[in-house]
């Protein structure tokens, strides 16, 4: 076979594959076997060609690669704004079901006598909860509690308004005596969000004093996390506390 019908034959074969235009078959001329610089000319002009054709289709799989992220990042933005519209409108329902008296009709747990204190006044003022911080939730919650003189029997009445996610079904899942119980309400629901021991003795030994606390704050805080630790590994005795301190002696 000659060089121009070898030439002639790639070429069709890359306006075939779309790498090439058509146009390139109707100039194609034929080439002296003997020209060889002339056909090196041309094996250049069509490597050219293809490396730009690919060039091309790479921009153009880059760019649909782009759009899909960019909606996908859309969607995502999309559902989380939708989630916390809903989570809005729930907590905007419960309080107004409290403002109304409602809630007593509603939630049988929640039918108690409040004893004169006006849950509706106060239950603006109670944080918004939140799912990635629980424990430092009930912490504002409970300082609240104390600068406000909430009676602490109302404190369930009042937190419980605030709940979503996984805490409102916990909650819901408690029996009507526990669920009117603060105590009770607050360890379940730390018991929900996995607050195992091994996190409370993290944050005890990872505690450390910032600038804007006094050395009584920080002493009390770091008291906390102790007592967190303790309790959540059920140490009430001498020996038991002993038992934890010889274990996490073998541990460093």
């Amino acid at each position: 076979m000659r060089k121009d019908e070898i030439k002639r034959y790639v070429l069709e074969y890359l306006v075939d594959e779309s790498i090439l235009p058509s146009t390139v078959l109707e100039t194609a001329i034929t080439v002296p076997t003997d020209n060889t610089f002339e056909l090196k000319r041309l094996e250049m002009e069509m490597n050219k060609e293809i490396r730009l054709k690919e060039m091309e289709r790479e921009r153009e799989k880059e760019e649909r690669e782009r759009e899909e992220r960019e909606r996908e990042r859309k969607e995502r933005e999309m559902q989380m704004q939708m989630q916390r519209e809903e989570k809005a409108r729930e907590h905007e329902f419960r309080l107004k079901q409290l403002e109304l008296g409602v809630i007593k009709g509603s939630d049988p747990k929640i039918g108690l006598d409040t004893g004169g204190f006006d849950v509706s006044k106060h239950v603006k003022f109670v944080p918004k909860f939140q799912e990635d911080n629980v424990e430092k939730f009930f912490n504002h919650f409970e300082k609240l509690g104390e600068q406000l003189k909430w009676p602490r029997d109302k404190w369930s009445i009042l937190i419980q308004s605030n709940f979503t996610g996984k805490a409102q079904e916990v909650y819901s899942a408690l029996s009507r005596e526990d669920s009117m119980d603060y105590d009770k309400v607050k360890r379940a629901i730390l018991q929900a969000y996995e607050l195992v021991p091994e996190a409370y003795r993290q944050k005890f030994r990872k505690y450390r004093k910032v600038d804007t606390q006094t050395y009584v704050e920080f002493a009390h805080q770091k008291e906390r996390h102790f007592d967190r630790w303790c309790a959540s590994k059920k140490v009430s005795t001498f020996d038991t506390l002993r038992q934890l301190m010889l274990v996490e002696e073998f541990k460093r």
